[in-house]
């Protein structure tokens, strides 16, 4: 069951919290309301003068909390994969197929360059050759054309003339689809598709 409205008196609290310097993590565990709920009420609500500078340095340490994770992080995964080989490329693609690809066939769109990237270099490790590859664009019509060619082209470090088809979306919306959307299709790609579905199926049944 959700919690009830906030009263007057604990929105007042939270403001008041707010304004002696307390962040957003310890005005959780003090009203034990939800994130979305504190900031609601202090999105607008300046630290007072006299916490300013105790608002600084929780606020610093929070950051550097933060960046110290983060090498963390990127330790313990660099240790985790340490080596990249075909077994593991093969997982990688079955995985991104799974999440983002056709079920009926070899067919994948999607707008993280990054992410078609490294599908399509799983792909050539499986012996697909670049003019094998059928890559077409999907922009709304305020993207220029030239300039996502140009980035797709680069990005996947394809020849020109591999993307064959752009289809224009009507509208001016482009928000994080700077360079549009990515579609992604093999020649006669029936034999590498039963693989990986094959695969994913593999996945499956031994997790």
């Amino acid at each position: 069951m959700s919690k009830p409205s906030l009263s007057l008196r604990e929105i007042n609290k939270i403001k008041n919290l707010r304004k002696t310097g307390h962040t957003l993590s310890e005005i959780k565990n003090i009203t034990k309301r939800s994130n979305g709920t504190i900031w609601k009420y202090i999105e607008n609500v300046s630290v007072l003068p006299k916490y300013q500078e105790i608002w600084k340095a929780k606020r610093g340490g929070s950051k550097a909390k933060s960046n110290n994770e983060w090498k963390e992080a990127k330790i313990k995964a660099s240790n985790i994969v340490k080596h990249i080989g075909f077994s593991e490329k093969m997982l990688i693609l079955s995985c991104l197929y799974w999440g983002e690809g056709n079920k009926t066939e070899l067919n994948l769109i999607n707008s993280d360059p990054s992410m078609v990237r490294v599908v399509i270099a799983c792909l050539k490790d499986l012996g697909i050759k670049d003019d094998e590859l059928k890559i077409s664009l999907r922009l709304f019509e305020s993207i220029d054309r030239k300039k996502a060619i140009s980035f797709w082209l680069c990005t996947l470090s394809l020849p020109k003339g591999t993307i064959q088809k752009i289809d224009v979306i009507p509208g001016k919306k482009i928000g994080k689809l700077e360079y549009g959307m990515c579609r992604l299709r093999v020649k006669k790609g029936g034999k590498y598709f039963k693989l990986i579905i094959s695969m994913i199926n593999l996945i499956k049944s031994s997790v």
